[in-house]
């Protein structure tokens, strides 16, 4: 039986990318669209008139499982409703604050949620690699994590930048939030050991190019992945939605999804 899916933001370019990944799936089916309230069905539509609601709670009444690639506040309230109605959730919105996320960690108390910053196949290969390298470098190797990103963008640093942190800090085992340089301004003095430090590129139409870059005397590692269209990050949230179908609750993640847990 095919999982029945939601998808929050459906006038979202995600969200297009989303109903269309959806419709031509022979796993899932189609069962509601969501839109902002200040927003009506498009025209032409890429779904059925019909399956187009103002109303979350609608929207949930049809579906198995809510894709969500929305805004960090909108995201909080689906939360609130996932966990009301009994659906599973995959989160892939990022930029959330401290009580967004306490949003999502109460969900996952009630169903199965998986949040991920990145639902490429190629990033969450990425990230293991990276925590990987970041195990086995030397001590002053040196951790630098390059992120671009279209000029719409409004959170700096994305949400995988933060993510291949967090994998650099693993590795070293160390918490990210001791180690991140996220600004580098003026006399700067030299850099101070097992620091992790980020640059943001904003500009263009650049779907996301991410590189973990490790650098030491004599020679630089460097771990790259770029996203030629949104339908990378799209199939992998299909991919979540399939196999969250079922699931006991709790938060996953797509290191979960792909089996890359050790």
């Amino acid at each position: 039986m095919s999982v029945r899916v939601a998808i929050a933001g459906g006038n979202g370019r995600m969200g297009r990318t989303l109903i269309e990944l959806v419709e031509s799936s022979n796993d899932l089916f189609l069962s509601a669209v969501t839109l902002a309230l200040d927003e009506s069905v498009p025209q032409p539509s890429p779904a059925a008139a019909a399956l187009y609601t103002h109303d979350i709670d609608e929207a949930l009444a049809r579906a198995d499982v809510l894709i969500d690639f929305t805004t960090p506040a909108t995201s909080a309230q689906h939360g609130v409703a996932c966990a009301q109605a009994g659906v599973s959730w995959v989160v892939g919105t990022t930029g959330l604050d401290e009580s967004q996320q306490a949003a999502v960690n109460a969900a996952a108390q009630k169903v199965a949620i998986c949040q991920s910053a990145n639902f490429s196949t190629g990033v969450n290969l990425m990230l293991r690699l990276v925590e990987l390298a970041s195990r086995a470098s030397d001590s002053d190797t040196d951790l630098e994590v390059v992120e671009a990103h279209h000029r719409h963008k409004v959170d700096a640093p994305s949400g995988t930048a933060l993510a291949i942190g967090k994998a650099m800090a693993a590795g070293r085992g160390v918490a990210l939030d001791d180690h991140a340089v996220m600004t580098r301004e003026g006399i700067t003095g030299e850099r101070v050991d097992g620091t992790i430090g980020f640059a943001t590129i904003r500009g263009g139409d650049i779907v996301g190019d991410h590189t973990a870059l490790f650098a030491s005397e004599g020679e630089r590692l460097e771990i790259t992945h770029r996203a030629g269209t949104r339908e990378a990050f799209a199939r992998g949230a299909c991919r979540a939605a399939a196999w969250l179908a079922g699931k006991p609750a709790g938060l996953y993640d797509m290191q979960d999804v792909l089996q890359l847990r050790e």
